[in-house]
């Protein structure tokens, strides 16, 4: 997927929904779901919830070459590997 397709959910062909409208859906549900409970620190929250499957999916994408799983993400390889320990995600040779 090319970064217009993540910007664009036009440009996105073989997709039916666009990422960013099943995001939307997720945390309309999340809200509702909470009912009368205030959120606190959703920001975090989902951030938490997010990144390490993203990171982990790129990462067996790319057979756990992170310098290509870097690039894809369009972070520096230190970046990478500083959320890859905050996440305690382990990294080895062709999987992640």
């Amino acid at each position: 997927m090319s970064r217009k397709n993540l910007i664009d959910p036009a440009a996105a062909q073989d997709h039916s929904i666009p990422l960013r409208q099943n995001v939307q859906d997720a945390i309309r549900r999340y809200l509702e779901d909470m009912g009368q409970s205030q959120p606190n620190c959703l920001y975090q929250t989902l951030l938490a919830e997010v990144e390490p499957p993203l990171l982990e999916e790129v990462l067996r994408y790319t057979q756990g070459n992170q310098s290509r799983t870097a690039k894809i993400l369009g972070i520096t390889r230190n970046t990478l590997r500083t959320k890859l320990h905050r996440y305690d995600i382990p990294v080895t040779n062709g999987k992640s």
